[in-house]
């Protein structure tokens, strides 16, 4: 099984640009299964860090792909579907949330009973979820090319508003990591852990990876 140690950080995580600067320089995380190669085996360079300051997730992914699409305008909207980074993260092991970012820092956030159908966060919490994307905030259509972008994201312990998360410190959790693109012209689906299913779907927590908060 999958396992990441995430390390402890003493940073003002409220300056994001700082953030995104200390974070180039930790261990990287790859995003580089291809769990259904017959039918979608394009694989962009993904990888990611991950650290925390005790009330926060710091998370930035680096991307390397040849097409980019960023047409949601609005959070909690069909975010999957533009070039989009995803981390899921299960607390309790029967519930997980799903944090999902397209590459210009749209997001949707979801909590769900394994199995079940999401909530997703009210306004107050994705307002709280602070975003630097390298490619900028304005929408954008298909483009293809050679594209390098960064999305540095700060994710504060009550944007888990249904957890009671106090402080990071000394937590075990799990989850999974991803890369999509489901309206690119040429989909890709690529996890972190390896996803055992005869069609894609990250939604399966039976297969999430161990994270430990130092």
């Amino acid at each position: 099984m999958n396992k990441i140690k995430i390390p402890k950080l003493s940073i003002d995580a409220s300056d994001i640009e700082a953030v995104a600067k200390q974070m180039a320089s930790l261990p990287i995380n790859k995003i580089e299964t291809i769990n259904w190669p017959d039918t979608y085996p394009s694989k962009p360079d993904v990888a990611f860090t991950i650290a925390h300051n005790s009330n926060n997730i710091l998370l930035q992914y680096r991307v390397k792909e040849n097409e980019i699409l960023a047409a949601v305008t609005a959070d909690n909207g069909e975010v999957w579907t533009d070039s989009c980074v995803e981390m899921f993260i299960s607390f309790d092991n029967k519930h997980y949330y799903n944090a999902e970012f397209t590459c210009i820092g749209k997001a949707l956030l979801g909590y769900r009973v394994f199995g079940g159908h999401a909530e997703h966060a009210h306004t107050e919490v994705m307002q709280s979820i602070l975003r630097l994307p390298s490619l900028g905030t304005a929408n954008r259509e298909k483009e293809i090319g050679s594209f390098d972008w960064t999305l540095t994201l700060v994710i504060p312990s009550s944007a888990f508003w249904k957890s009671n998360i106090t402080t990071f410190d000394g937590l075990k959790v799990k989850g999974n990591f991803f890369k999509c693109g489901d309206k690119l012209t040429v989909p890709h689906f690529v996890s972190w852990t390896t996803i055992d299913t005869p069609s894609p779907s990250f939604h399966q927590p039976q297969f999430f990876g161990e994270l430990y908060f130092e």
